[in-house]
């Protein structure tokens, strides 16, 4: 069974910076792909960004490319997502999730373990 934990979330003005976390322990860390979701308010879970189990491989959403960046760090069991030039839009809870698989994927259903989330907040 993994755990995971996210943090580093908070309120920002537009334009601004966060940097979230995601602490991952009860599995062996560097064989899984893992990722980050978001959940606005009324709205479905939104795939942000995703990284392989190395770590050399990662894709993202075309909403946040170029903006955010996310990375893995296998010898401390962390996950990163990196957030710049934050927007309104970028307000919600954001969920870090492990696959059983090395490969990065975008796809909810591929994910079997989740994080309960840490809120992001953009104001114009």
């Amino acid at each position: 069974q993994v755990q995971l934990v996210e943090s580093g979330g908070g309120a920002v003005q537009a334009g601004g910076s966060l940097r979230l976390s995601c602490a991952a322990s009860g599995r062996y860390f560097g064989r899984n792909s893992m990722g980050w979701f978001r959940q606005a308010p009324e709205k479905d879970r939104e795939y942000v960004a995703a990284v392989s189990a190395s770590g050399g491989s990662t894709t993202y959403a075309d909403s946040v490319k170029g903006r955010f960046t996310i990375s893995r760090d296998n010898r401390q069991n962390m996950m990163y997502l990196q957030m710049n030039d934050l927007k309104p839009e970028d307000t919600a809870v954001y969920y870090c999730a492990v696959t059983p698989n090395p490969h990065t994927s975008s796809r909810p259903s591929d994910y079997d373990a989740w994080g309960h989330g840490t809120q992001v907040t953009v104001s114009s």
